[in-house]
């Protein structure tokens, strides 16, 4: 049931109008920090939701957005893989505070890259299956997702920026560091 309710979810849900905000790069401290829990019903909750949505929305290529990645160290972030080639499952546009993940499994290493660090991908481990439970922002309603594949990892890489962890921290080594060759 939950699956359902976060795939019907919207922002217009949330009743305010989302500001475009600019992203934060590494090394801003705000990136290495973790983020507070929050209300998920408080005003200025609910605006940073729409606030997010609407940045990752003008972002070329973006899948996710977190809270630091706009400069405000809580756990609040959006996702939307719908439109990417190598999304298999997926629940549309949502936002999450206060996730965790509660199930994770079969880990594999894939590329990764991020608004944050703009110049540079890596290669990254993680499950390709996971369960995450959070709530949603307005109601305050508890919701778990099950995914995998890419949305299951951009649900690991929202959920890192909000324990103050980027990719290139999960990354194997130096070795595993790139140079993006493509900019989006």
């Amino acid at each position: 049931m939950s699956d359902e309710r976060v795939s019907s979810w919207t922002e217009d849900e949330l009743g305010v109008p989302g500001r475009v905000l600019p992203v934060v790069r590494a090394p801003d401290a705000v990136l290495s920090t973790a983020g507070a829990e929050v209300d998920p019903c408080a005003a200025e909750t609910v605006q940073l939701a729409a606030d997010l949505v609407a940045t990752m929305r003008v972002s070329p290529g973006c899948v996710g957005l977190a809270a630091p990645q706009v400069g405000v160290g809580v756990r609040v972030f959006c996702v939307d893989v719908a439109e990417h080639p190598k999304s298999r499952t997926h629940h549309g546009t949502f936002v999450l505070c206060n996730a965790e993940v509660v199930e994770a499994s079969r880990n594999e290493k894939a590329r990764e890259g991020c608004m944050s660090v703009p110049d540079l991908t890596g290669d990254v481990k993680r499950a390709t299956r996971v369960l995450v439970r959070g709530a949603l922002p307005g109601t305050g309603e508890t919701v778990t997702i099950a995914t995998d594949a890419f949305e299951a990892r951009a649900l690991q890489h929202e959920i890192d920026h909000c324990a103050g962890l980027l990719f290139v921290d999960r990354a194997a080594g130096a070795h595993a560091i790139y140079a993006r060759k493509t900019y989006l």
